[in-house]
This record gives structure tokens, C-alpha cells and sequence, in this order.
């Protein structure tokens, strides 16, 4: 009798998780559908790249921040910057159509990759802009490939170590068990709601432009290989950016700095100011009363510190 309660539970669970990742498969699939890729692809070393291009003039590379992708940038920044510059957004490595990468998903090895698609894309030396997590791979971008790129714009970008513990949902969904049981369940199972209080929660204290959270792709966010990547990156990025600290000081290329004064996520305190006194002639652009998103609520301002940094790497005309 036990065998046999055993062998029913058994089959119930083996159905109840088919049906888990059937759904988890259907809605992705209707998220690809919804938000196809809208740009080209780059093969670098096996790793297809997803890259958005637009715009004539100097090269400037946008790095979207954790979960996004590059919808994040064509809202508002990209566009506004495509009047004056050739504009190549990236997805990062997981994140959109952008191969994850095998083994090694650290900020430096995102920088190497999305380096090297830039060359392939005939911008040997680019503009770099990142946001967020995005920023941190454009540091490391500066610091091990200064060749390759020739002024950069970190925005809300984490630069020094912090204090805080990882955040408990990564914790989870970074282990073994998250990965393989947690991650699933989300994608099966997370309203798109759950996409839009994970925004409101990143702008505080501004708010989302209306339109962002449903061109950005909520979907897109919460398939498996997605959630999987940012868990992982999120769990390593603290010890990638102690490691990368002491050598913030080596870069040459002309910097601009922006990050809001009210912005919670990414302290400025503790990165934006240390960062824009250990870069050689930096300059920090404080956005007032401004979150984690200026380049969607403070646009211009953003797009500014861009062309200060161009004209400092005398690509264009000081503005």
C-alpha cells in the first residue's frame, strides 16, 4: 500500500511540474511573439549578440541595467540620442535575444563580449553609456579594454562595494533550487503586474513614463533564461565590483557621471561621488530629487553629460 501511495504521489508531482513548464513555455512563447527582436544579430566566438542600431555620427553603445533589455533604451534615450550619434543598444548576455553566456557571466566577461560585438559592428571605438548593472559592465569595459572605447557615461551605476546583504530573492533564485524549481514557477505562474510593482519600486520616488513598463516587455523579463541570468549576475556583481574598485583609477577615456540624488537602489554616496573622484578629470552630474532611472524621467539631462563627454573625446563640438 505505502509503494503504491508513493508511486501515485510521484506521478501527480511529475504531472503537476509538466504542466508547470508547459505553461512556463507558452508564456514565453507568446512573449517572443508579443516583443520579436527589433534589431540584428552579431556572432562573437559562438555567443549570438542581439544589437538595435540607429541613428548617423559618432559610435555610442548603450548597456541596459538588471532585467531589462534593450527595449529599456529605445523608450525615451536612444531615439533622443539617434539625432546626433550612430546609437548600438545591446542586450546584455541573457536578457532579450542575447545568448547567455556558458561558465563565466561576470561584468568582465560581458564587457569582453559586447566589446568585441561593437568592433564587429564597425565601432572600434565607441561612446559607452551604461545604466545600473549596466554601468558597472561599462566600467569594466573602461578598465580592461581602454582601447576599445573612447569616452565613457555611467548612469546609476554601482562603482565601490557595499554593506548590504543580497537581497533574499536572489539568494534564492541564484541557487540550485531557484534555478531549477523556483525560476520556473515564476515564469509559469508571476502576473505581468509582478513586472510593473518591480518598476514602480526601481523609480522610486518618480514613477514609470506612462507606456514604459509595456514597451519594455514584461514578458521578456520573466522567461526562465532571463530570470536565471540576472539571479546569478545579481549574487556575483558585489565581489566583480570589490575586485574591479582598485583599478577605477586607470581609466583614461573622458567621463561623465550621472545619478540621482534621491536614487535608493544605487546609493550616489557610496558610488557616483568615489567614482567621480578617483577617475581622472570626471565629472558628476547630480540629477535632482531623481531615482534609479534618470535616462527615462531626466532624458535631456542625460543626453547632455553625453555630448560633454563626446566633445571632451573630441568627437563633436562643445555643446
Amino acid at each position: 500500500m505505502a509503494i503504491k501511495i508513493f508511486l501515485a504521489l510521484a506521478a501527480a508531482l511529475v504531472l503537476i511540474w509538466g504542466v508547470v513548464l508547459w505553461r512556463a513555455q507558452a508564456r514565453e512563447t507568446k512573449a517572443e511573439a508579443a516583443y520579436p527582436p527589433q534589431g540584428r544579430f552579431v556572432d562573437v566566438n559562438g555567443t549570438r549578440v542581439h544589437a538595435v542600431v540607429m541613428g548617423e555620427g559618432p559610435d555610442l553603445v548603450l548597456i541596459h541595467g538588471s532585467g531589462g533589455n534593450t527595449r529599456d533604451m529605445t523608450f525615451r534615450l536612444a531615439p533622443a540620442l539617434a539625432e546626433d550619434y550612430r546609437v548600438i543598444i545591446f542586450d546584455r548576455p541573457g536578457f532579450g535575444y542575447t545568448d547567455r553566456l556558458e561558465g563565466d557571466e561576470s561584468i568582465f566577461a560581458q564587457a569582453d563580449l559586447l566589446s568585441q560585438a561593437a568592433v564587429k559592428l564597425g565601432a572600434e571605438t565607441p561612446l559607452v553609456l551604461g545604466q545600473s548593472y549596466g554601468g558597472a559592465v561599462a566600467l569594466a569595459w573602461a578598465v580592461e579594454h581602454h582601447d576599445r572605447l573612447s569616452g565613457l557615461i555611467p548612469v546609476s551605476s554601482p562603482s565601490h562595494p557595499w554593506d548590504a546583504p543580497l537581497d533574499p530573492f536572489y539568494r534564492i533564485t541564484s541557487s540550485g533550487f531557484g534555478q531549477a524549481v523556483v525560476v520556473p514557477l515564476i515564469t509559469a505562474f508571476a502576473p505581468h503586474a509582478y513586472v510593473a510593482s518591480s518598476l514602480e519600486s526601481i523609480f522610486d520616488p518618480e514613477t514609470p513614463p506612462d507606456g514604459y513598463a509595456d514597451h519594455l516587455g514584461p514578458g521578456l523579463t520573466l522567461r526562465r533564461v532571463s530570470m536565471r541570468a540576472n539571479a546569478v549576475q545579481r549574487a556575483t556583481l558585489l565581489d566583480e565590483i570589490t575586485a574591479l574598485a582598485p583599478r577605477l583609477d586607470t581609466i583614461g577615456v573622458p567621463t561623465g557621471i550621472v545619478h540621482g540624488t534621491a536614487d535608493t537602489t544605487v546609493g550616489m554616496k557610496i558610488h557616483a561621488i568615489p567614482l567621480s573622484q578617483t577617475v581622472d578629470g570626471a565629472t558628476l552630474t547630480r540629477v535632482p530629487e531623481a531615482g534609479h532611472m534618470p535616462h527615462q524621467t531626466a532624458t535631456e539631462t542625460v543626453t547632455a553629460a553625453v555630448a560633454r563627454a563626446a566633445a571632451r573625446a573630441g568627437l563633436r563640438e562643445q555643446p
